[in-house]
């Protein structure tokens, strides 16, 4: 017991802090450590007890004097290591037992959070907003460049049309529970080392609704609620990409205690063009050259892009490989100003199939040729030269 922190160090405080202090840092660092809000850390329920402990002390005027004169010792007869029988020499103190300690930690959270969420102490009752829907969607490139609207259609949770959503068989009504008197939650008691803790917790008889169903309604045995296909129209921005995901909101399952809709959240996927492809903002597309047309230049030849055709000119001699940017004629910035780039890259088609005076033709073009005519090839055998001389 001895290395126990100090309460007001529990709660970020100095000695003396007001109660209103206590109260206010001791809302702050239960909703901090509440092991329901952090199912992945598992120092959070100690350091929540911890918390809890210096609150049961620091936030009774009786206790608090005890402690602020004796510390530890003065409100806990374990403390210090030399037996019970040390504590009771402190005259008055030793009759912990005889004052309960009454501690109702749903209303505590109910403040905290609104009765909403998964707490074991939170308000059944209270409003939940309902389940968020997860559905692919699939669109075209075009669709994804330019942006679209798509109707869809989901399955999700509807309140019942025969009794609207109350459960209960129309021409009936919801009875009060006699087991909480419809609170909802029913009061618990445990003897603890500190004496009596009360909390309140979900009764069991209604589930925590506080309202009883006896006759069903048929059409939804009793739950108010049926599964329905909904159409559901999803905007899609343009810019969009594979992989990302498209958030509606309110357009999920139904939420029960009258809470909000959960979302529809669409993950995009978009199918291979024919012509186009896509890295990032900027589209690539490549452009089929005859041997002649590279050698002779185009002129205003007409290239596709996402906005129709438009004329670019093939300067004369145009290599294989040859990359021409189109400034701002790529995809649409998704949700922010500027365009991509369009970038179209020459790909030479070598003829095949070629008849006999064509082949003729090819020869008789093809010696009337010297290296003069091919930058590359005089490179590459001047360099070839070069090596055989070593």
């Amino acid at each position: 017991m001895s290395d126990k922190r100090d309460y007001y160090e529990v709660l970020g405080l100095k000695k003396g802090a007001t109660d209103d202090a206590i109260k206010k840092a001791f809302r702050e660092k239960a909703k901090q450590f509440h092991p329901d809000l952090n199912p992945d850390n598992p120092d959070a329920e100690v350091k929540f007890k911890e918390v809890n402990e210096a609150n049961e002390v620091l936030s009774n005027p009786e206790k608090k004097q005890r402690y602020d004169s004796f510390g530890h010792a003065g409100v806990d007869p374990s403390y210090g290591g030399g037996g019970g029988g040390g504590f009771g020499g402190f005259s008055g103190f030793g009759g912990f037992e005889s004052g309960g300690i009454n501690i109702d930690l749903g209303d505590i959270f109910d403040n905290l959070f609104g009765g909403g969420g998964g707490s074991r102490t939170s308000n059944p009752s209270a409003p939940r907003q309902g389940a968020d829907i997860s559905i692919n969607l699939d669109i075209s490139f075009m669709e994804a460049c330019k942006g679209v609207t798509h109707e869809i259609e989901v399955n999700r949770q509807e309140p019942c049309d025969t009794c609207k959503g109350s459960g209960a068989k129309p021409g009936t009504d919801l009875k009060t529970c006699t087991e909480c008197n419809g609170a909802g939650r029913v009061r618990y008691q445990q003897r603890t080392i500190f004496g009596i803790s009360e909390s309140l917790r979900p009764c069991n008889r209604c589930s925590g609704k506080g309202k009883i169903v006896e006759t069903p309604c048929s059409a939804c045995a009793g739950q108010g609620r049926i599964n329905r296909r909904e159409k559901v129209k999803v905007g899609v921005p343009a810019g969009i990409d594979s992989g990302q995901i498209l958030c509606v909101r309110g357009e999920g399952h139904i939420g029960t205690n009258g809470g909000g809709r959960g979302d529809l959240n669409a993950r995009i996927s978009i199918r291979r063009d024919q012509i186009f492809r896509r890295e990032g903002f900027d589209v690539h597309c490549d452009i089929p050259l005859t041997y002649s047309q590279a050698a002779l230049g185009v002129t205003d030849m007409e290239i596709p892009t996402i906005d129709g055709s438009v004329k670019l000119t093939i300067p004369e001699g145009t290599q294989p490989g040859k990359v021409f940017r189109l400034k701002g004629k790529g995809i649409q910035k998704l949700r922010r100003e500027g365009r991509g780039d369009e970038l179209v890259k020459v790909v030479i088609e070598i003829p095949k199939n070629l008849t006999k005076q064509q082949k003729d033709l090819l020869r008789q073009l093809d010696e009337s040729f010297t290296d003069k005519n091919f930058a590359k090839r005089e490179s590459f055998f001047e360099k070839l030269k070069k090596l055989n001389k070593r």
